[in-house]
């Protein structure tokens, strides 16, 4: 792929302080976009568009609640003046804002399911809603879900999350089904257990309830895949790149799996 196959495409990227969401945003820069980073953090996000803008890319922080649908309008609107500079339109959309949570299934309180479902699912809906309209119009667009494999099958203590994730590959799929004659992909990534902070403190919560070092948490973890190491945010971000490709107008509807074998094992 040519380093500049996005030159002149417009991108949004929810959740992109930190983690993968940071390796997509810088991804899709390097490929030529101009990339919108957003999260409710200011400071984070700040920090990754001026790392962008100083090495000559064209990045812009917008903080946004993706749970809030006023706060989602905003974000387009601000989207749609950055593309409008750049000579085109909101054309990519990564939805990657997420949030954890872990306990049994009877001590699951339900402002965390909700909470779950909240940022993980209605996120991804209201982002989708409000940025689908214009790729539709355009008869181009990519939108790539960041999922997990937790969407693809279960583990314990993780009821609210790995709940709220099958319910966005089900909006991949219905959108993905509505969109295929107009030009437009919409496809999911599954990362299993990746290298970023929330991983560290889902380790962190795990040495706490179980008394284990928090190098002894990575390991029960790892146990169960083949690889026997941790996803890094690159990978994850290669993933997302490929399907915004225009040779990758073929994949739609697809849930991508990038968790080393795990699956498999």
């Amino acid at each position: 792929m040519s380093r500049l196959e996005l030159a002149g495409r417009t991108a949004v990227v929810t959740g992109a302080g930190r983690g993968i969401g940071r390796a997509v945003a810088r991804s899709l820069a390097e490929a030529g976009a101009a990339v919108v980073v957003a999260a409710r953090t200011g400071r984070e996000i700040e920090a990754v568009a001026a790392e962008l803008s100083g090495e000559g890319h064209r990045a812009l922080a917008v903080r946004c609640d993706v749970t809030d649908p006023a706060s989602v309008e905003r974000l387009a609107e601000e989207a749609g003046r950055l593309a409008d500079g750049a000579g085109g339109s909101v054309d990519i959309l990564v939805n990657n804002a997420g949030a954890a949570h872990s306990a049994p299934v009877h001590k699951t309180e339900l402002e965390d399911w909700n909470r779950m479902l909240a940022v993980n699912a209605t996120g991804t809906f209201l982002c989708t809603r409000a940025l689908l309209p214009g790729m539709l119009e355009r008869g181009w667009g990519r939108i790539v879900n960041v999922v997990s494999v937790a969407g693809l099958t279960g583990a314990r203590y993780i009821a609210a999350y790995a709940a709220s994730k099958p319910a966005v590959i089900g909006l991949t799929r219905c959108t993905a089904a509505e969109t295929a004659a107009n030009g437009v992909t919409v496809n999911a990534v599954c990362p299993g257990y990746v290298d970023t902070p929330m991983t560290t403190e889902s380790l962190r919560r795990i040495a706490e309830k179980t008394g284990r070092s928090a190098e002894g948490a990575l390991q029960a973890i790892l146990a169960g895949t083949p690889q026997k190491r941790l996803i890094q945010p690159a990978e994850v971000a290669h993933a997302v790149l490929f399907l915004c490709h225009e040779e990758a107008r073929g994949i739609n509807g697809g849930s991508i799996v990038i968790d080393g074998g795990e699956l498999l094992a």
